[in-house]
């Protein structure tokens, strides 16, 4: 048998240029992505290179999923063993990996007792791949612990959860959602889910009946916004949910792992839910990698042999690339960092505000800072602070977000905010 031959090319992965690449997604792609015209060939710590070696501060992290920074060396590292030492591969579910018990040990360990009401029996994970994966596992948790746990028929289990809010795309998280372009075509939708208004504690309470058995909620909203709900918000979700024995469930995809300034962001409130949902940066953004994590108990009452599973979910290479960039966080100090560089940009951008015409308000903790412009028109900022090297989104329409890897340094901050100035600033 012939050896591959290894191509190296210039550019990235391909030799092609960028007007092919935009042929080939127009082509042979589903135009669901509003993209702008930029090919990416290279990322590296904060920074994007495009083909002609035209460098771009990455202030979003895909949403979060870079936090560690793109191609960590010892990520990257670890993946490449596990590649070549040949424990990378899939493997059928019936057999045991190491990677896959270490990793799932790690990760329990790295949240606190979740569920302390339910005993303290030490917490346990279930993998999956994309986040809205776990998020759907977290789903079915809430509503068999209502089946199992407080004797709801089962089909009446309702799970209790926010306007504006973003867990993913699936049919069942699409049904829930407040954006009309997520849902509208894709009926029949799923029902079981009582939708309030995010921060409003008084209509938590009057949502609450004999069938709710959860609740569901990002202690920050990102899509939603970049909002933060009023202070002793969670707190008192927690005690709704202790006082109805509800399990409540927090979404920590975009605004965990040090993305706040907390390991967790429902540290801000000093609270712990019954569970709560990782994924982007839990591989270091290399690999697709998501758990729910909850009370050892609940887990154990609610799934059995056959009830759950996934080919990829929790495989050996994204294993390998969990348990590194859950190293990575702790002993670079990833939610400190977050805490600490977040204050300083925020002051920073603050200033700006002040100065600017454009700017209704700052909002953020960690390196999760929003930027509401006035006029809606928070994408047309985005545009200019491309051409300026620097990539950010907006979010809701409204406001900018500024989001970029958690290691970024004193000088990569000076210029995004130099860049801002220009854009914000007549």
């Amino acid at each position: 048998m012939t050896a591959m031959r290894k191509i190296h090319y210039s550019k990235g992965f391909s030799n092609e240029n960028d007007n092919a690449i935009f042929n080939l997604e127009k082509d042979y792609g589903a135009h669901h992505y509003a993209r702008i015209n930029l090919v990416v060939r290279h990322a590296k710590g904060c920074w994007l290179t495009d083909e002609k070696g035209n460098k771009y501060l990455d202030c979003l992290a895909a949403y979060s999923a870079a936090n560690s920074g793109h191609h960590h060396p010892f990520i990257t590292n670890a993946v490449m063993d596990a590649l070549i030492g040949n424990y990378a591969s899939v493997l059928s579910n019936v057999v045991f990996t190491d990677p896959l018990g270490i990793f799932l040990s790690n990760v329990s360990k790295f949240a606190p007792q979740m569920g302390a009401r339910f005993g303290n029996c030490g917490n346990k994970a279930l993998p999956k791949n994309g986040g809205v994966e776990s998020v759907e596992t977290a789903i079915k948790t809430m509503r068999y612990f209502g089946f199992k746990h407080k004797g709801i028929k089962d089909g009446d289990q309702e799970i209790i959860v926010f306007n504006n809010n973003f867990h993913g795309r699936t049919i069942s998280v699409v049904s829930f959602s407040s954006s009309k372009k997520y849902k509208e075509g894709f009926g029949p939708l799923t029902p079981g889910f009582v939708s309030v208004e995010f921060g409003n504690i008084e209509q938590v309470k009057k949502a609450i009946n004999k069938n709710t058995c959860g609740i569901l909620v990002e202690p920050m909203q990102g899509e939603g916004g970049m909002k933060i709900p009023p202070e002793g918000f969670l707190k008192g979700l927690r005690k709704l949910s202790d006082d109805h024995d509800l399990l409540l469930v927090c979404d920590e995809i975009q605004v965990g792992m040090g993305r706040t300034g907390k390991k967790f962001c429902f540290e801000h409130d000093n609270i712990v839910p019954d569970g709560v949902i990782l994924g982007k940066a839990l591989s270091g953004g290399l690999i697709p990698l998501s758990v729910f994590i909850t009370n050892a108990k609940i887990m154990d009452m609610v799934f059995s042999k056959g009830s759950e599973g996934s080919t990829f979910g929790g495989y050996p290479l994204a294993c390998v690339a969990g348990t590194a960039a859950l190293k990575v966080f702790e002993e670079e100090k990833l939610a400190e960092q977050s805490e600490q560089k977040g204050r300083i940009l925020k002051k920073r951008i603050e200033a700006i505000a002040k100065k600017s015409i454009h700017v209704k308000e700052v909002r953020g903790k960690g390196l999760f800072i929003g930027i509401e412009v006035k006029n809606g028109n928070a994408m047309d900022f985005c545009r200019k602070l491309l051409k300026l090297g620097v990539i950010v989104n907006d979010s809701h329409g409204h406001t900018i977000r500024i989001s970029p890897p958690l290691i970024i340094n004193e000088e990569e901050m000076d210029f995004m905010v130099k860049q801002l100035e220009k854009v914000l600033v007549d």
